[in-house]
């Protein structure tokens, strides 16, 4: 992307662009056909990935749930924006959802894009996109809704043949012709139409073939290029809603992560997906299929590997054995009262803690055990809806390098 403030350079005035007749089934094929030799390893990699996110959502009371969520949000957003190249830490993201930004003007709209990242997924994660992740309508509110939150120097693209540069309107199709890579993109006009068979195609899927065709959706999102520019942040987005409808993961893994730790990887598997067919044994489409099923094979895996992970993480013993080390560092350099590890130990086993069971736990009177709780609450480590609401555990980015080690790089 490229960034401009200056109201004078505007967008040129061009003629529309013209329909050049493509055919939807230029895209073929849209799923991995039954017939298919990759098919049946395929289908047990989805059915291991729903097993195993199922298992991990199932550990995990409630309360601990919403709390992974909230970090795995902005683990997420770091990690699909690092793929754009736009490298913003959760803690500066953190700090972002707290209004406290840089003064550094290009940080400071990482930051703001980071937080619309986050407001996006936030209200996927809240049912948002329930049962339309893939309806054309949903792929442009997701962008949307995502643009629509960015500083004005972020919405600027530029056309690398004219070096014209052209204000992006949020949720817009593209009314230009645009060339990624290789792969010239269907000519706008023929948007809507290609929108809709996709639609068509991946909104009708029982679950286990939703999971299945998941990667496949990524890819021909990514190969219709619907927008200017934000399709990958749109098509991992939407990729999070499938899965999040399939597998009813709880939010609390990413695939993100995983395609960013495998980066290079992820984008030649997507250059390959473009390739045309290449002889008679690789499917009945106009794409090769081969490719589409490496590709299911790297996001599955990836998704699989991105559970197993969280679910190290997140052992009960091992998780409460780093944070009540940490607690004890604490209290030793008098930046925690005595007894805060009594609390933290009494919530990782309940999920969460009434107020009046407070004091009996830190066996104290009811001042001293406010004070525990305001000292744990100034940390960043609990949270509550209210003042008298339960407290839960909550996971400052601060703290991850200890409390969830590997989640994201440390901060310099």
């Amino acid at each position: 992307m490229t960034i401009n403030s200056n109201e004078a350079d505007l967008k040129a005035d061009i003629e529309p662009a013209k329909d050049r007749d493509e055919s939807v089934s230029m895209m073929e094929p849209l799923q991995i056909g039954e017939t298919s030799r990759h098919r049946a390893a395929l289908t047990d990699l989805a059915l291991e990935l729903a097993q195993k996110s199922a298992g991990l959502r199932r550990s995990l009371p409630e309360s601990l749930l919403a709390s992974l969520s909230d970090l795995v949000r902005a683990m997420n957003c770091y990690y699909s924006n690092l793929i754009e190249g736009h490298d913003t830490h959760p803690i500066d993201i953190e700090r972002a959802l707290r209004n406290d930004y840089s003064k550094d003007a290009e940080k400071r709209d990482l930051q703001l894009e980071a937080k619309a990242h986050i407001a996006v997924q936030q209200w996927i994660d809240g049912g948002g996109l329930k049962g339309r992740a893939v309806a054309a309508e949903s792929i442009c509110e997701i962008h949307r809704r995502f643009c629509g939150l960015l500083p004005d120097d972020l919405l600027w693209v530029e056309d690398p043949a004219t070096k014209t540069r052209i204000r992006l309107i949020p949720g817009e199709l593209r009314d230009r012709d645009v060339e990624v890579g290789n792969h010239v993109a269907i000519s706008p006009p023929a948007l809507p139409r290609f929108l809709k068979r996709f639609e068509e195609v991946y909104g009708a899927l029982g679950k286990t073939a939703a999971i299945l065709a998941t990667a496949a959706a990524h890819h021909r999102l990514a190969w219709i290029h619907p927008f200017l520019d934000g399709n990958g942040r749109v098509a991992r987005l939407m990729s999070h809603a499938m899965l999040l409808d399939a597998l009813d993961t709880g939010g609390i893994w990413s695939i993100s992560r995983g395609l960013a730790r495998n980066v290079q990887a992820y984008k030649r598997h997507l250059a390959a997906c473009d390739l045309p067919r290449r002889n008679d044994l690789d499917g009945r489409g106009s794409l090769s299929e081969e490719s589409l099923a490496e590709f299911t094979h790297f996001f599955l895996t990836a998704c699989i590997d991105q559970v197993n992970f969280m679910e190290g993480l997140v052992q009960p013993d091992r998780l409460r054995t780093r944070i009540l080390l940490w607690t004890e560092e604490e209290i030793r350099l008098n930046r925690l009262p005595p007894k805060s590890g009594g609390i933290l130990e009494a919530i990782l086993y309940r999920g969460e803690l009434p107020r009046a069971d407070i004091a009996e736990i830190v066996g104290t009177g009811d001042r001293q055990a406010r004070r525990v709780v305001s000292a744990l609450l100034a940390q960043g480590v609990l949270v509550s809806e209210s003042q008298r609401a339960p407290l839960r555990l909550a996971f400052p980015a601060a703290l991850a390098y200890r409390w969830m080690p590997g989640l994201f790089p440390d901060k310099g």
